[in-house]
């Protein structure tokens, strides 16, 4: 196949794709899409950013013709495709692709995802839709609600399976596939296939037709990839502006293992006149959804995300992404260098590291089957981020302040002569040391002494009731 007219497409599906710009199918475009079409379970490998939705999608549109139809009854456009993905931003992306590719088709499509009012998502389902993009989650959330009926799924997705099982979906995926007819055609896409992956992959597909455009678990050629070592986390800090300055970046997505990590950078790089901004698992679904829409319209210079960030931003030739943290597992950092390099383009991907990181980028290593030298980054250290200094009230000045000189004693204050005076022991006390009169001499005892016995010798009261009444 040499372009996208060559897969007998619908026609109101083929306009939509020329008015995208869509003319030369990527590699993985070009052999999954005709085996979609034959109905055939798939397992696609490739690397991120190389078209792998339209891979999926446009080949059940076209398989969802026979049902599109203008009429506004919902029953008329039950769910006939579920597409899964991990996360909410990855999820909006691909609806944003299908509603895109099925605007002429007469098909509905919706989005369902945690973290925003769950009423508008009910709305939308009750108008009906035959492709349906959710978060395992709040699909499950709508289940139980009895606002979503998965009868009549024809065809199952599960894109990037292998984060949805690093976060913990794998019991919820479960139970869904249950829900599902057993009739349906499965497709699985990834950027990297593990072993727990393949065993996922037994369990629902059907003698799947493997998919592999390039080595398994491989970064993209066009992606210029550097490591550089730094003396301490201060440093670190200096480190971004100065690579983004360096290279003249004019945008990037800097990566942080942290949700706390992020939001210092991103206050950091602010400070460093960088018009930077910070996206993570704390910010509400509204914070995360309008920070990334200025960071596509150019608003926002530096994106400083955690991992949430690392699939599904379809950013347009994003030019760099740089590891502030190298991460914890190895997969991660292909699918972060995979926001830059997209549909071909060139990109660069930018790691700083420490000492103690050397054990994580072996393992990166060992992953694409490629040696990465360090660079040695020399960066004046930049201070902690503090708490920022209140303004303090002015001190009351002082009334009577003496003046000191030299001995230690004080001029100029009114002073009573009693608290200079020597020691000297009251009178009835030391006539009571000499006639050793016991009760004269417990006068003259120390203090805290004097207050025992009191305590001991003082009658309870009820402090509660007010007190004993004294005796008439």
């Amino acid at each position: 196949m040499t372009t996208f007219s060559d897969f007998g497409l619908a026609e109101p599906i083929q306009r939509a794709v020329a008015e995208l710009g869509y003319t030369t199918p990527t590699p993985i475009q070009a052999q999954a899409i005709p085996i979609v079409l034959q109905n055939r379970d798939v397992m696609g490998a490739a690397q991120t950013g190389t078209g792998k939705t339209a891979g999926f999608a446009l080949p059940i549109l076209q398989r969802l013709m026979r049902h599109a139809n203008t009429s506004a009854s919902p029953a008329r456009h039950p769910v006939r495709s579920l597409i899964l993905a991990p996360t909410r931003e990855l999820a909006d992306q691909i609806y944003t692709n299908v509603r895109d590719y099925a605007k002429y088709s007469g098909l509905r499509s919706a989005v369902v995802f945690g973290g925003v009012d769950i009423k508008p998502q009910i709305a939308a389902l009750r108008q009906g839709c035959e492709v349906l993009i959710a978060t395992p989650g709040r699909l499950l959330d709508h289940v139980g609600q009895k606002t979503v009926n998965l009868s009549q799924v024809e065809v199952l997705v599960l894109d990037e399976a292998d984060r949805m099982l690093d976060m913990g979906f794998l019991p919820d995926i479960q139970r869904i596939i249950q829900l599902l007819p057993r009739q349906r055609q499965n497709l699985m896409f990834s950027a990297t296939f593990s072993g727990e992956i393949r065993k996922l992959a037994e369990s629902f597909l059907n003698d799947p037709q493997l998919i592999e455009v390039a080595r398994r678990n491989a970064t993209a050629e066009n992606v210029e990839q550097r490591i550089y070592r730094v003396a301490d986390a201060d440093a670190k800090r200096g480190a971004v502006a100065r690579l983004i300055r360096d290279n003249a970046i004019e945008q990037v997505i800097v990566f942080s293992n942290t949700k706390i990590g992020a939001g210092r950078l991103a206050r950091q790089l602010e400070r460093d006149g960088l018009n930077a901004a910070a996206i993570h698992g704390d910010k509400s679904q509204q914070e995360r959804l309008a920070t990334l829409e200025g960071f596509k319209r150019g608003d926002i210079k530096v994106l400083v995300a955690t991992d949430v960030a690392a699939r599904g931003l379809d950013i347009a030739e994003l030019p760099a992404v740089i590891n502030y943290d190298l991460p914890y597992s190895p997969e991660d950092y292909i699918h972060r260098i995979g926001r830059t390099g997209r549909a071909g383009a060139s990109g660069m991907a930018l790691s700083l590291m420490l000492e103690s990181d050397a054990r994580l980028l072996g393992a990166i290593e060992g992953l694409i089957k490629r040696k990465l030298d360090p660079i040695t980054l020399d960066v004046p250290r930049q201070p902690r981020e503090g708490r920022p200094r209140r303004d303090l009230p002015e001190a009351r000045p002082r009334r009577d302040r003496p003046a000191r000189r030299e001995g230690g004693s004080s001029v100029g204050m009114s002073t009573d002569p009693f608290f200079y005076k020597p020691y000297e022991p009251a009178p009835q006390a030391a006539e009571a040391g000499a006639s050793g009169d016991a009760d004269d001499a417990k006068a003259s005892r120390p203090f805290r002494a004097q207050r025992s016995d009191a305590r001991r010798s003082r009658a309870p009261v009820a402090a509660l009731l007010g007190g004993l009444r004294r005796a008439s």
